[in-house]
């Protein structure tokens, strides 16, 4: 892995902040103190005049996010998605996502792999509370390239868009030609036998799990979902009927996530066995974050052994 390009998605967040921030003057960028963790930092360096520090408040600070986007304007407000989504769900409902405005929640260090920080932090339940807002865009980047377009593409989008990014270092999967559009899933491994659907950090571990099995003469096709809503039910639903068994995986409660919203779908349109990967209704610890994958279960070795059960069911 020593060749392998490492980089939290976080950067590739604020790194299309700062370029966002030179192509247009539209936006303003809001923040809860955490401008260092987040990467906001990058933007509030370039263009302090458009960057505020709302303070430990991340419920004032949406509150504050709408009203801006109330004028017209574009805005991006950030901190840990534990708050960002968790602390302030009653704003972000009713502030922002009821009217319908133009805010980006950049929500950063979620799930379990937040790793030292602890159960308080590792947001397991982000993409479950987000999907129940009508009219809320959820996107989940694999890597530091497709978090950067993504964060381009929100800010052309008319309307919430709820944006999770990661603590740990991660595999860059993308090159800086791939095409990155909201809706849209991307079949990057074909395969016949099964399908593994997955989303963020676990995109990597899918391809890894694609070798693993290729070389037991399983052939698994591999689909990175980056926007959990609008789910790109056209590509799910060619894999179902092509495959005929499904495998989700994400870093996220198997309640309400990716594999939540790809079943309720699957169960009414073209029903198929599908097996779900991901935190099994439990909080997590405090520990280093790749120890902590291992423990939960969220690597390749546990696709593989999901990815045989869903091919047993079919």
């Amino acid at each position: 892995m020593s060749d392998v390009k490492m980089v939290a998605t976080r950067v590739g967040f604020g790194t299309a902040l700062k370029e966002l921030g030179y192509e247009r003057d539209d936006f303003v960028v809001l923040d809860a103190d955490l401008a260092a963790a987040t990467q906001t930092g990058a933007f509030k360096k370039e263009f302090p005049d458009r960057f505020y520090n709302c303070g430990i408040a991340e419920q004032n600070m949406v509150s504050i996010a709408a009203g801006i986007a109330a004028t017209g304007k574009k805005v991006v407000c950030s901190s840990f998605a534990m708050f960002a989504a968790g602390r302030a769900f009653e704003q972000v409902r009713n502030s922002v996502g009821y009217p319908h405005l133009n805010v980006i929640i950049g929500a950063t260090h979620a799930g379990i792999s937040v790793g030292e920080d602890g159960a308080t932090h590792q947001c397991c339940e982000d993409i479950a509370l987000m999907r129940t807002i009508p009219g809320m865009t959820i996107i989940n980047p694999a890597d530091e390239t497709e978090a950067r377009l993504a964060v381009h593409a929100a800010m052309k989008h008319d309307g919430p868009v709820y944006m999770r990014f990661g603590r740990l270092a991660v595999p860059v999967v993308f090159d800086d030609d791939y095409k990155f559009e909201i809706g849209k899933g991307v079949e990057l491994k074909e395969g016949n036998d099964v399908t593994i659907v997955a989303t963020g950090l676990m995109v990597n571990e899918a391809l890894q799990a694609h070798e693993l099995l290729k070389a037991e003469g399983i052939n698994a096709r591999v689909i990175n979902i980056a926007t959990i809503k609008p789910l790109d039910t056209e590509i799910i639903l060619k894999a179902a009927k092509e495959t005929g068994a499904i495998v989700t995986a994400e870093e996220h409660s198997v309640i309400g996530g990716l594999g939540s919203a790809v079943s309720e779908f699957l169960s009414e349109e073209y029903p198929t066995p599908v097996v779900k990967l991901g935190v099994y209704d439990v909080f997590g610890h405090s520990g280093a974050a790749p120890k902590l994958l291992d423990e939960f279960g969220l690597r390749a070795v546990n696709i593989v052994e999901k990815a045989k059960k869903a091919i047993s069911m079919k």
